[in-house]
């Protein structure tokens, strides 16, 4: 250990034959500083968008960083040099103590490189789900939807995911690629209900609110489709119908997008609740018990539901 301590302060220590080395790193240091805040200053002026401003500030730092480091390297080479055996030494150490920072490292390579999502997507990652609200160099931050809020709306959490989660968790992008998702609503009536009339108000109440996304869809599946194998032979919407065991089940499914998801649902069920309410012969069904007489309440001979 002493030896490696002399070795340090042989080598290290900054003599008067480096100190232009060193004048001229601060300077251009700072002359790199002043040209990326004047170039913000200016680009600020012009642009209100405030995901684009957040772009240009990202963009310019990691842009001044690597120009700083590639000037640096290039006036400290000759003292880089006498270093080789020193980090040759200290560099196995260095990769096992930082390991997790180096993955996280790579995974903030990958994420620009590759762009699984950028900031302002709406993802899930290992069961995380949330809005991309910041992106660095050893993590990204989430602005949580869904947990105990239901719907995918916001928690009000900020969620920091080290950028390594990229390599050992599956993510989910919710507007990469098809930028419309499928919503369904149950809406359970009892057996004695008319459900031919039932469907056939639903199916009216869908298309009003959610039939004109249809058209949006199917713009957003041919784009898709030039980069990934994306394709859906139906996107209008619809309503199928099952049995369940305390009623018929009439399922409405749609296409949204993402964040509209909970609004159009509620407008909805408040069509749903006024149109059926007039109807005698339609009936909301719920869990209960029964006792059934088949003498008195079976099915006659020659009689259909």
């Amino acid at each position: 250990m002493n030896r490696l301590f002399q070795y340090i302060g042989e080598h290290l220590v900054i003599g008067p034959e480096r100190r232009g080395e060193l004048l001229a790193t601060v300077l251009i240091l700072l002359v790199i500083g002043m040209v990326r805040w004047l170039v913000l200053r200016i680009a600020f002026r012009r642009i209100d968008d405030v995901r684009v401003r957040y772009h240009w500030r990202k963009t310019s730092l990691y842009t001044a960083v690597g120009v700083g480091l590639v000037v640096v390297c290039w006036i400290w080479f000759e003292r880089l040099h006498t270093l080789s055996t020193f980090l040759g030494l200290v560099g196995a150490g260095v990769v096992i103590v930082l390991q997790k920072p180096i993955v996280n490292l790579a995974g903030w390579a990958f994420i620009l490189s590759r762009r699984p999502f950028q900031v302002g997507d709406r993802i899930e990652i290992g069961g995380v789900g949330g809005d991309v609200i910041d992106l660095r160099i050893f993590q990204f931050t989430l602005m949580e939807i869904g947990n105990w809020v239901e719907a995918d709306q916001s928690t009000g959490r900020i969620v920091h995911i080290p950028n390594g989660k990229v390599f050992e968790e599956h993510l989910a992008n919710y507007g990469r690629g098809f930028q419309y998702i499928w919503n369904e609503i149950a809406v359970q009536i009892t057996f004695e209900s008319d459900w031919r009339k039932a469907k056939k108000l639903l199916q009216g109440i869908v298309e009003q609110h959610a039939g004109w996304f249809a058209e949006e869809a199917e713009r957003s599946v041919r784009q898709a489709s030039q980069t990934y194998m994306i394709f859906y032979s139906k996107l209008t919407p619809t309503v199928y119908t099952s049995v369940r065991d305390n009623g018929v089940r009439l399922t409405i499914r749609y296409v949204c997008p993402p964040r509209r998801r909970r609004g159009v649902e509620q407008s909805i069920w408040e069509d749903v609740l006024a149109v059926f309410g007039p109807h005698a012969d339609i009936e909301f069904a719920y869990p209960t018990q029964r006792f059934y007489q088949r003498p008195i309440e079976g099915k006659r001979k020659g009689e259909t539901i």
